[in-house]
């Protein structure tokens, strides 16, 4: 089924990035009235780190742009309404609601719920989804609108093409993948003493970055009865991504790739991107 759709979760709180910003000198303060860091100014003309991530959406020939948001979403709200993102998508904002008893957000596998309940259309549809805080390339990013085996997919990185330490990688999670190359398995921050346990044949470490390709018939479900993560105490997407594996082995395609994904996790990597234009 054809997909023309990217879903980007944008409503998380950037605890981590605001927590090194503060005892950031040159860049304390940026993220004071900006609520997700994929809205930071980078590049050589400010723009903000989404415009690039969905610039190479659109030159990977996505035609729909889903925004998962908070409540409080009016710099989203100003960016899409004034100009700030390439033209040439249709924009749709999704509200991650939070529930009444709780102080944050449930967790992303909640957040893409939320989504797919106000957009139904996609519960029936091929759709990619990832992080705002990546700087996805145009191939990964056409790589989920390509033909494949199964349903549903993820890029597997090459953890040897990533500019990161090993210790700055066990900070993502590393999968399990079968001989034919269907997702067993993710494992999400891995001990070092772990990491090497997973080392594939062809001697790679595989990564995933969280951009993942489903129909929707197939992800609902198990969207809806994602376990809360005991430590996190939120519906985390890997789990229900590996409880989907674990019913149906050959469900998710395991796309690999070598390349470095820049990415925001702190305020050194800011000025990863002044180059950008």
């Amino acid at each position: 089924m054809e997909n023309n759709s990217l879903v980007i979760m944008v409503g998380g709180a950037s605890s981590r990035m605001k927590r090194s910003l503060s005892s950031d000198r040159k860049n304390k303060g940026v993220m004071d009235h900006i609520p997700h860091k994929s809205l930071i100014p980078v590049g050589k003309n400010g723009k903000p780190f989404l415009f690039y991530l969905v610039r190479n959406a659109m030159e990977a020939g996505y035609e729909n742009l889903y925004l998962i948001t908070s409540p409080g979403n009016e710099a989203f709200k100003n960016l899409v309404d004034h100009g700030g993102l390439p033209s040439g998508l249709q924009v749709f904002m999704a509200i991650q609601q939070v529930p009444g008893d709780r102080e944050k957000p449930l967790g992303t596998a909640d957040a893409l719920q939320q989504c797919l309940d106000q957009y139904p259309v996609l519960k029936t549809s091929t759709f990619t989804v990832c992080n705002g805080d990546n700087l996805y390339s145009v191939g990964a990013l056409q790589d989920l609108r390509s033909e494949r085996k199964a349903a549903n997919a993820l890029i597997s990185y090459a953890s040897s093409g990533f500019e990161f330490t090993d210790e700055r990688i066990s900070k993502f999670a590393v999968m399990d993948i079968s001989e034919d190359g269907f997702l067993k398995k993710i494992i999400e921050k891995p001990t070092l003493q772990d990491m090497p346990n997973y080392i594939d044949e062809t001697g790679e470490l595989r990564v995933s970055m969280n951009i993942f390709s489903f129909y929707g018939e197939d992800i609902y479900p198990y969207l809806q009865n994602c376990p809360l993560d005991p430590v996190r105490d939120e519906k985390e997407l890997p789990k229900a991504v590996g409880n989907l594996v674990m019913d149906d082995p050959q469900s998710v395609l395991c796309i690999p790739r070598l390349e470095h994904i820049p990415d925001l996790t702190d305020a050194n990597d800011i000025q990863l991107f002044k180059n950008l234009e």
